[in-house]
């Protein structure tokens, strides 16, 4: 779409000015890390400073696999490289992650201005952010992570919650296998249950045998009608919020999704 790369780039533009008139997109000469989040709505949850600093990198590496968001790393820096290729079906998700570990930390050796864009939040539940931070700095090269809008925080504002009445917040299978001491006047969160129980990549989805297990914790605590909402943040531009309740008991796995965060409710107690 021309119309709407040029419009790109004239924001990119306008941003790389203003970060830089207010000091914000300043990289230091010679090998550095900068990573940050593209957020979860398509373009419009990216930040001045973000948009700027990833136009000026002389290396651009992203984990979007969002085709629009992707499309848009490439018009804001033409030398924009997916890492997304390292996901191979049946591997074991600790070796992508290594595998674009690598990737990012031979970039920042090689004296190379390197930004590392994720999808979301680049600290929440990705590992290959944090530890390329760490690497990094271990080897004596700035690097830094910038915030960035979560799934999380899309739901505290779809589903009209506040986190200050408290709130925990746990990956599905964690939550399943750790033994978590849950706190039932709080709400929680749980991340990636459209993939419990799985720790490799599989393109044509996942076996769900931890769900049933899941549903019954969640039963034992809450009660088998207690409400909950199996939500899914917008990806496009114009997308709405995909919000459905059911009884923890009605949970099936035919309602989830690869995208699919489960929130329940506090227990109110009488």
């Amino acid at each position: 779409m021309p119309g709407f790369d040029a419009e790109l780039r004239a924001l990119t533009s306008a941003a790389t000015t203003l970060a830089r008139a207010s000091g914000l997109a300043v990289a230091p000469p010679g090998g550095s890390l900068t990573v940050v989040g593209t957020g979860i709505r398509a373009i419009g949850q990216l930040t001045i400073e973000s948009l700027a600093l990833m136009a000026d990198a002389e290396a651009l590496y992203h984990v979007i696999g969002e085709p629009v968001q992707e499309a848009a790393l490439s018009v804001i820096n033409p030398a924009a490289v997916t890492l997304t290729g390292f996901y191979v079906d049946g591997m074991d998700r600790g070796m992508t992650y290594e595998a674009m570990v690598t990737t990012i930390l031979d970039s920042v050796t090689s004296g190379r201005r390197t930004v590392a864009a994720f999808y979301g939040h680049p600290g929440v539940f990705t590992y290959p952010t944090h530890e390329s931070v760490r690497r990094a700095r271990a080897a004596g090269y700035p690097a830094r992570m910038l915030p960035a809008v979560s799934a999380e925080d899309c739901l505290f504002a779809d589903l009209g919650i506040d986190p200050g009445d408290g709130c925990q917040s746990y990956e599905a299978t964690d939550f399943l296998m750790g033994g978590r001491v849950i706190d039932v006047r709080s709400h929680l969160v749980l991340w990636q249950v459209g993939s419990i129980g799985n720790w490799t990549f599989e393109a044509s989805g996942y076996a769900l045998g931890m769900l049933p297990p899941l549903i019954a914790r969640l039963c034992a605590i809450f009660g088998p009608t207690h409400p909950i909402t199996i939500y899914e943040a917008p990806f496009g531009p114009g997308g709405v919020p995909r919000v459905m309740r059911v009884g923890i008991a009605q949970l099936d796995e035919t309602m989830l999704t690869l995208a699919s965060t489960l929130h329940v409710p506090p227990l109110v107690l009488q």
